[in-house]
């Protein structure tokens, strides 16, 4: 908004966009990963790509050329939005770290869960420790980022800002290549799981006029004693999904081989209803990055308003965020050292509480976030009301005579659902997903995570549409003027919503069934 003089409603859309485009094209790199290249050259790769985005951005930053002239955005009516190569440095730049960040969340979680034995006892407890320290990396790297990147680009400039992200990114790219030695590799598959997945349902539709026979053990499955060493098996589960065993009916013997669209393996279809039965959980996630999405822009303008000062100093808004994460780094260590051991005590989980418990606790966390959203966004525009502020210009130093840290309890509740839903997700996704897709196991999570962010654009627009007629500022969210806009009422429907989606939850997350931790013994007489 200050420097390329894009509007509030056009910015927030920029920036779920590219959010939203990340975590989709996360899910095309695993698949990718999988197939051709393998985990850690891909994180690789997209570490080179996310450098170049950086420097792209960089560059753009230090060129008065490529940036619109400086004015007071956006009261001042002779403001130029950025456009022409301007425009086109800033996409590419953008999208390129999009790019390469995508494939870091696809291949880095995966990766490093690729470095514990799920078998061995004392490895699979250190497996669900790691994704908890996983979360407090990421929350310490995020507080750097919003406190001393945020402190250069506002005092030293946005190239400076940009240029030591660069630096960092190289920094972290040396540092993972440096660990190669080490490292345990996971054996790229040659086939995309995906396509195995497809085939069984395809499978199940051309023999829906068939007969299931009364015996599992006659469906198809291939003899374990001759099979590879690294095969993976599975028992045959009657539920859910009893239709899909229809694509292990053996077929009439022919000359030929039987066409893996029209007959697969018991261990491929118990893998398909496994993905199958995740995808209701998978959904679950879409509404509440839609509300992380509001906290990550509409709350950012909030604090712009607002009185930022801490004794002499000022705090930048976009460094609100550290809230949530200085809370996490301190929560995380606690609940893996604290209350997982005492839960684990009384529950015999590895985990302390099982992975549906813990996205459960998240959702319902982030609808009180939401709620003590509305209520703050209330407090302060009676404020600024009460003050006769509703038109002041917080470009020029006219902020609010309320705290910004009013704000901190609905960032910090949600950083807590944060730490509950979303690594939550990312073990179940992993510990659930088949053999195959441990690698596309986080892209379950990134996935809704992506929709998420595209339906909080959407949600945004139709949110104006509708309410265009009905308020003075000709809607809800329109113009740039926040004390005029009816952001309350915004939180208030995402509450709504955010309660909904956990009813859904709860329902599929009761009906759902961990499948067994262990490989099946397949009996050695099985015909082929």
């Amino acid at each position: 908004m200050t420097v390329m003089h894009i509007g509030l409603t056009d910015g927030s859309n920029l920036l779920t966009n590219y959010m939203g485009t990340s975590y989709m094209v996360a899910v095309l790199i695993s698949v990718f990963a999988d197939t051709f290249i393998g985990r850690y050259k891909t994180v690789i790769i997209s570490s080179v790509i996310e450098l170049v985005g950086l420097l792209i951005l960089t560059l753009q930053a230090h060129s008065n050329k490529l940036k619109p002239p400086y004015c007071v955005f956006p009261f001042d009516p002779k403001c130029e939005t950025v456009s022409g190569d301007g425009r086109t440095h800033l996409y590419v730049g953008l999208y390129l770290v999009a790019i390469g960040s995508a494939g870091i969340k696809a291949a880095l979680p995966a990766h490093c869960a690729d470095q514990f034995d799920e078998k061995h006892p004392t490895e699979k407890l250190q497996m669900s420790s790691f994704f908890n320290w996983l979360l407090l990396s990421l929350c310490t790297g995020g507080a750097i980022s919003v406190t001393v990147f945020v402190w250069i680009q506002n005092y030293k400039g946005w190239d400076k800002g940009f240029g030591a992200a660069t630096g960092v990114m190289g920094l972290a790219l040396l540092v993972f290549i440096a660990g190669l030695p080490g490292y345990r590799i996971s054996v790229v598959q040659g086939s995309t799981a995906l396509l195995e997945i497809l085939q069984v349902y395809v499978a199940a539709i051309r023999n829906r006029n068939m007969k299931l026979p009364e015996n599992p053990d006659e469906l198809y499955e291939i003899s374990k004693s001759k099979a590879p060493p690294d095969t993976d098996f599975m028992a045959h589960r009657d539920k859910p999904f009893r239709f899909l065993d229809k694509a292990a009916i053996v077929q009439a013997p022919t000359d030929e081989a039987p066409s893996p669209w029209r007959q697969c393996r018991v261990t491929q279809v118990e893998h398909a209803k496994t993905v199958l039965a995740m995808v209701p959980i998978f959904c679950s996630a879409i509404i509440m990055s839609t509300c992380l999405a509001q906290l990550q822009t509409f709350s950012i303008q909030q604090g712009v308003t607002m009185d930022r000062t801490i004794g002499t100093f000022k705090m930048p808004p976009a460094s609100l965020p550290i809230i949530p994460l200085i809370v996490l780094v301190f929560a995380v260590p606690i609940y893996e050292r604290g209350f997982v051991p005492f839960a684990r005590r009384i529950t015999g989980h590895p985990n302390g509480i099982p992975h549906l418990q813990r996205v459960g606790v998240g959702l319902v966390l982030s609808i009180v976030s939401m709620a003590i959203a509305a209520v703050v966004e209330v407090r302060r525009k009676r404020v600024a009301a009460r003050h006769g502020m509703l038109d002041a210009n917080p470009m020029l130093g006219k902020q609010l005579p309320i705290s910004c840290f009013w704000l901190a309890p609905q960032f910090t509740v949600f950083g807590v659902a944060d730490m509950f839903t979303f690594i939550g997700l990312l073990e179940f996704f992993y510990s659930q997903a088949p053999p195959a897709l441990k690698s596309m196991s986080s892209s379950f999570l990134w996935c809704p995570m992506s929709l998420g962010y595209f339906l909080s654009t959407i949600i945004v627009k139709a949110v104006n549409a509708a309410t265009k007629g009905a308020t003075a500022s000709g809607g809800w969210l329109a113009g740039n003027n926040i004390n005029r806009n009816h952001l309350d009422l915004f939180f208030w429907l995402l509450a709504v919503l955010s309660f909904l989606n956990f009813l859904n939850y709860l329902f599929w997350a009761s009906w759902y069934k961990y499948k067994p931790q262990q490989s099946a013994h397949v009996p050695a007489e099985h015909k082929v």
